[in-house]
């Protein structure tokens, strides 16, 4: 009764004035109609999404039929409805939010006796057969986001009835032709590829505006759930949450010339059991410069990171950089650095328009203005002039250098080549890729100073993709694509050295100082950006007794005490504390591959 009389008779403020109206009229209704007449007028006035007014229309617009025709499972979906039409629209960004409101209403049917549990265990078992809805509505994904938000802020009632003209940060045409990139690709991929689905989010990193948002291949397409929202939707990352644990790393005094041993690595006690991250390619690379293992996304030294980082540092800067997902660190272990934890795409732009802002955050914006309906201003975004007037999150410094190594072709060849789709001729384009262990999600992330692009590739039901499916094969073509019509016809915008980030000469196989002239020794030498103060003070390791295993002529192993000699050898130790022989043989030992490329 009190729905009836708030639905059709009051506004949907909450005051104390209009409740005490509320509850008097709900009396008064009581008084002069029978509960049958109250539940007909309550059926016939609620809200059951768009223009669906009444139980009639509802059963039109959803399921094609008239009320008096509709079974259980149909009734029982269109009567949790009102509650909240838009968040439990079976046509809104969370179908899945209708399935479970149905169940609640089954479950409540059957403990008030109205039906039995077998009738309600087969109602929800049932497939529920939609109408098919137009295809007229554009960049359908991005409406009912703006929708979502327009309800959370203003409350249903205003959002669907208030009139309210809203201006959005979407370009059209940006929209269209990311929507034809992303479907144009998901239908050119091979069907042994097993991908049926992909998205794509493109933001202005220095405005925070998204200027488009597909979050399926084809919002119409049913048998996809194409009118699921992925780019709100919880996913894993796999390895595109690497540059954050590396940021980590490079406040914490560690630098891009900083080596990790890429050997085969346990550690105990990760959920209850050893974790031994294996790389993608299934090989060992010895001796790795956090540059190319951030470029060519290889796990062991990644994962290496994240132990001397912590994972609480990790989670306190991308809950910083805008990652909302990540919750208890006690719930998450050193796979978080390889995607061990879900997040949404639209967090993903946030954290890397971190980057692209040299280390400002300015938080996304999808509304520039609303008005209400007799004009009066409500809310309006001016973007800053620059992204320094943002929150620093990141020092500059650190961003420079992780948007660097992103950017560094050459640092990633070993894994992607030099002709790969992460490259756009002619431009300076930061990029990372990601796929999940268990071949579920695959990402493609990278940005410039005035265009961040996300793109996804995957299943709506997390099915499997097939093994061969990576970042590049997968979402990159579509980010590649995307950020090339981007930049056609642009000027290269470069990267801007902070004045605290120096170069500096290095061993390019220790990241160590060059052995002074006319000591003898030498080393192979690279040049480096380095964080003032982070730079090397030491020297390539010299020659030290050790024990060696006699059988394979490398370092002992922990614990071994027989089958031993103590020989001279080169040995470099990186920050865990594991250590490697240089001048010792390294035969390459089989494993099977971590897909996280």
């Amino acid at each position: 009764t009190q729905q009836l009389v708030k639905n059709s008779l009051l506004t949907q403020e909450r005051t104390i004035p209009r409740k005490i109206k509320e509850i008097i009229l709900a009396f008064a209704t009581e008084f002069i109609y029978s509960k049958n007449q109250i539940l007909e007028m309550y059926l016939n006035q609620s809200p059951y999404g768009g223009t669906a007014w009444g139980i009639e229309a509802a059963s039109q617009r959803y399921f094609g039929k008239k009320a008096k025709d509709l079974n259980l499972e149909e009734s029982a979906l269109l009567a949790g409805l009102p509650q909240s039409p838009t968040l439990y629209s079976p046509f809104g960004s969370r179908p899945e939010l209708a399935k479970q409101r149905q169940i609640e209403v089954l479950k409540a049917m059957e403990e008030e006796g109205f039906i039995t549990k077998k009738q309600k265990e087969k109602a929800q078992k049932t497939l529920l057969k939609y109408k098919k809805i137009s295809n007229e509505i554009e960049a359908p994904h991005f409406v009912l986001y703006i929708k979502d938000l327009l309800i959370q802020k203003y409350g249903e009632k205003t959002a669907q009835e208030g009139g309210l003209k809203v201006t959005t940060t979407l370009d059209l045409d940006i929209q269209n032709a990311a929507q034809s990139s992303v479907a144009a690709q998901i239908e050119r991929l091979p069907k042994s590829y097993r991908v049926s689905n992909g998205a794509a989010v493109i933001t202005d990193p220095g405005s925070g505006e998204i200027l488009a948002m597909v979050g399926s291949k084809d919002y119409f397409d049913s048998s996809i759930d194409g009118n699921v929202n992925i780019t709100t939707a919880l996913r894993q990352p796999g390895s595109s949450i690497k540059p954050i644990n590396y940021a980590v790393g490079l406040i914490n005094k560690y630098n891009a010339a900083t080596v990790f041993i890429d050997q085969p690595t346990c550690y105990p006690n990760q959920g209850g059991q050893n974790y031994c991250p294996l790389n993608y390619d299934g090989k060992w690379h010895g001796l790795v410069t956090m540059r190319h293992a951030l470029g060519n996304s290889f796990n062991i030294p990644a994962v290496k990171m994240l132990k001397v980082n912590g994972v609480r540092a990790m989670i306190a800067t991308a809950s910083a950089m805008g990652i909302t997902t990540f919750t208890n660190p006690d719930n998450y272990g050193l796979s978080l650095t390889l995607g061990g934890g879900e997040v949404r795409m639209v967090d993903m732009a946030q954290a890397f328009s971190i980057f692209a802002n040299g280390g400002y955050k300015i938080n996304l914006h999808p509304i520039l203005k609303i008005t209400d309906k007799n004009g009066k201003l409500l809310e309006e975004y001016n973007p800053p002039t620059s992204p320094i007037f943002g929150k620093k999150v990141l020092p500059e410094g650190v961003a420079f250098i992780i948007s660097d190594i992103l950017s560094d072709n050459g640092a990633r060849l070993a894994a992607f080549g030099g002709a790969s789709e992460l490259v756009i001729p002619g431009q300076t384009v930061s990029v990372k890729t990601g796929t999940t262990n268990d071949y579920k999600d695959n990402w493609t992330i990278g940005y410039t100073p005035s265009y961040l692009v996300a793109t996804w590739v995957g299943n709506n039901d997390n099915t499997q993709m097939s093994g061969v499916v990576s970042g590049v094969t997968g979402a990159a073509p579509i980010w590649n694509d995307i950020m090339s019509y981007l930049l056609k016809g642009k000027t290269p915008e470069g990267l801007s050295r902070p004045a605290d980030v120096i170069q500096k000469q290095v061993c390019s196989d220790t990241g160590a100082l060059p052995p002074p002239a006319g000591s003898g020794a030498s080393c192979p030498i690279k040049l480096e950006y380095f964080i003032r103060g982070s730079e090397p003070k030491n020297q390539p390791p010299g020659n030290s007794q050790v024990w060696i295993d006699k059988n394979t002529q490398d370092l002992a192993k922990k614990g071994q005490t027989d089958n031993l000699e103590l020989k001279d050898a080169v040995v470099f130790t990186d920050p865990t504390g594991d250590q490697y022989c240089l001048t010792c043989p390294h035969p390459t030992p089989e494993a099977s591959p971590t897909p996280t490329p």
